[in-house]
């Protein structure tokens, strides 16, 4: 069966197993838990071959419930962050080196506009750890770029992130994009968290070049939403109709990406500086 259409690893899973209910099985263990209200499922895939079928590099892969947010339970923001910041912080590589955080996708399409409406969010502090050594003292560097998209930059999103590494760095990379899904239940209803990287554009059939330790020579984490839905797998169509695919999004898309983007970004500020609380990070954004 083929599971292109989907970014999302665990519904990759689901869909060849033909089972919602995933347990583990040679070469995939499947883990299942709560954080702060938010359930999670973390899928450990190991065997090549296992990572064949599903069409992923083999590595680990972490998919977040967002129901809390969904049903506006008190502390939903606070405790999602922190949710995040929990299961990154796991995943984050040691090393001295500065964390760069990307932000991929076009600002001007809100779908695709996780990534670059994620970054004004996200703590930057390695031109203050410069200029303020002291005050900064206990601070993680981090650097952040948003890439933008080739048709207005005429540059690969991998091209400009590799020259960023090159001079920075990093210990590692975290980066943050829109995600493709096959089931509308996921639709602006999970995040995904991943230590192999990922290829921008793979769930919409517009693949650019891989970003991944591969590529890059550095670990690369990425965090992303699934905002939208190929129209025939919506309403259950076996084949695309002719021309170019349709693509659907949730009517209120503008506010959710929104709110998601920016708790996705206060995840990372905390993943990178767990000695600050949501209020301090507000109060440091300004």
């Amino acid at each position: 069966m083929s599971v292109l259409g989907t970014d999302l690893a665990l519904e990759a899973a689901q869909m060849q197993t033909k089972t919602t209910r995933l347990t583990s099985r040679p070469g995939l263990e499947v883990r299942r838990r709560e954080r702060g209200g938010y359930a999670l499922t973390a899928m450990d895939l190991t065997d090549p071959h296992r990572a064949a079928e599903l069409q992923r590099p083999v590595g680990k892969y972490i998919t977040m419930e967002l129901g809390p947010y969904l049903h506006r339970q008190r502390d939903f923001f606070a405790r999602g962050a922190g949710c995040i910041a929990r299961e990154l912080a796991a995943l984050l590589p040691e090393g001295e080196g500065p964390t760069l955080v990307v932000g991929l996708g076009n600002r001007s399409l809100t779908a695709d506009a996780v990534g670059p409406l994620a970054l004004p969010h996200i703590l930057v502090t390695r031109h203050m750890l410069w200029a303020m050594p002291e005050e900064f003292a206990g601070f993680s560097s981090v650097a952040a770029l948003a890439t933008g998209v080739l048709g207005e930059t005429g540059l690969e999103s991998s091209e400009l992130i590799a020259a960023a590494a090159e001079k920075l760095r990093p210990r590692c990379i975290i980066v943050l994009d829109a995600l493709a899904a096959a089931t509308r239940e996921k639709l602006c209803a999970v995040l995904q968290l991943t230590d192999t990287g990922l290829t921008p554009g793979s769930g919409v059939g517009n693949h650019r070049k891989e970003v991944s330790r591969r590529t890059l020579g550095v670990p690369v984490l990425a965090l992303g939403l699934p905002t939208v839905i190929r129209a025939e797998q919506l309403v259950g169509e076996e084949t695309p109709a002719e021309g170019e695919p349709l693509f659907v999004t949730p009517r209120d898309i503008d506010q959710r990406v929104r709110e998601l983007s920016r708790m996705m970004a206060y995840g990372i500020d905390l993943a990178l500086q767990p000695h600050l609380t949501v209020e301090d990070i507000t109060g440091l954004l300004g």
